[in-house]
């Protein structure tokens, strides 16, 4: 798709204009795509300071924004509006600081999780913030609030975050939480900007809590066949005083699926707690080191097709229905995630007619609505996914544009990429 730049916007202009705020600024091509939509320059500050500047500019110049740090995500949600420049945040790459001590890292937005993790394991520490679909950035992880399997034991990038700097529509540089306590406008930034696809503003800078390294683990894995079994196994071990680190369920379309239960802490602790949850499985239960080849991943593999790819939450009290769901009729939904936590990520088998795609949606969605959760549909062939409702009902959709008016009243920053056109 052809970048659909406003009316009255000079491109030339607007890349000498940027140029003057940022030495790396290019005309872009079909690899800078977001979700099809090409984008007419790129832009890769170097410092937060020339992001604020690259932003003020394209203000001036009516551009609108769209943010990319390893762009692992960007047909995530829904295609922009428009997208005359991509900011890459990828140059805003290294750990700041690791107060190993206190359990707390700060970091550039553009550092990928995986340097992140490298770096605080050397003082036998982590950040519990997964990373399923392999090679995210920091700002990737929190525009598209990423998680896994260690939102069990340590919540979501919500709970984890303490701090975060972040650039708005105009330039302007907030801060809030964190090491420098500022506020804007009253709202809690930190939490606005996680899941917000980027909508509200560009981080920069992020600190987070971390969590120490378990000097042991064990993976407590058990077949389970059917949503009964699923749903009567996850609630033996949720209810347990075993205290899972994980609760994992791989649930493929058809036949049968696995449970797997990941416990950490001492030695002794440890293989006491694994025994308990082997009794808890019953029969055809066993223990591991570690955990299996699909832990921490989507159920869906990348490639040059697009597979259909949903979020499913619900409470847990609604897991035999979700489950059921997802076999229902026609191509089952393959499923995969943290029944601990009420949230498992789901697809379809490539190739399946958008009709038959539509009804899986809409047969999942009233599921997860009825276990008062909800269905997102992250990704898919743009063909299918033109056919779908990406969000469902959002209850709060009102709030959530006065939010944006107040951040990015110009709607310049990935305009339509998230909910009700957002």
């Amino acid at each position: 798709m052809a970048a659909p730049t406003a009316p009255g916007i000079d491109v030339e202009a607007a890349r000498s204009a940027l140029a003057g705020a940022c030495d790396e600024v290019t005309r872009a091509g079909e690899t800078d795509a977001v979700d099809g939509v090409t984008p007419a320059l790129v832009a890769r500050p170097g410092s937060a300071e020339e992001v604020a500047t690259v932003l003020r500019v394209a203000a001036e110049q009516g551009l609108a924004v769209v943010a990319r740090g390893a762009g692992t995500k960007l047909t995530w949600g829904r295609p922009p509006e428009r997208a005359d420049l991509v900011v890459d945040v990828s140059g805003l790459s290294g750990v700041i600081d690791h107060a190993a001590g206190d359990l707390i890292v700060e970091v550039h937005a553009g550092t990928p999780l995986a340097e992140v993790q490298r770096t605080v394991a050397g003082a036998g520490q982590r950040l519990l913030i997964d990373d399923p679909v392999g090679g995210s950035t920091v700002g990737g992880a929190l525009a598209t609030n990423l998680s896994g399997p260690g939102r069990v034991a340590g919540g979501t990038a919500r709970d984890l975050l303490i701090g975060v700097t972040l650039v708005r529509a105009d330039g302007v540089v907030a801060k809030a939480g964190g090491r420098v306590v500022k506020n804007v406008a009253g709202y809690d930034l930190g939490k606005l900007v996680i899941g917000s696809f980027g909508t509200l503003g560009v981080v920069t800078r992020a600190v987070f809590r971390l969590h120490p390294l378990p000097p042991a683990r064990r993976v407590v894995r058990v077949p389970v066949r059917s949503a009964e079994d699923a749903d009567r196994l996850t609630q033996a071990v949720v209810h347990a005083q075993v205290v899972p680190a994980a609760v994992e369920l791989d649930w493929p379309a058809e036949g049968p699926g696995e449970l797997a239960v990941l416990l950490e802490g001492t030695d002794r602790g440890v293989e006491a707690r694994a025994a308990t949850t082997m009794g808890l499985l019953g029969g055809g239960a066993a223990a591991d080191e570690e955990p299996p080849e699909t832990w921490g991943r989507f159920p869906w593999a990348g490639g040059a097709e697009r597979p259909l790819a949903v979020k499913a939450t619900f409470a847990l009290s609604g897991l035999p229905a979700v489950l059921r769901a997802a076999r229902a009729s026609g191509p089952g939904v393959a499923l995969r995630g943290s029944t601990g936590a009420g949230v498992l990520y789901g697809t379809l088998p490539a190739g399946t007619p958008v009709e038959v795609a539509a009804a899986a949606v809409e047969r999942l969605r009233a599921a997860c609505t009825a276990a008062g959760g909800a269905l997102v549909v992250l990704d898919g062939p743009p063909a299918t996914t033109a056919a779908l409702d990406t969000w469902g009902p959002v209850p709060a959709l009102a709030l959530m544009r006065r939010v944006k008016q107040q951040f990015d009243p110009d709607r310049r920053l990935a305009p339509g990429r998230f909910v009700g056109g957002i």
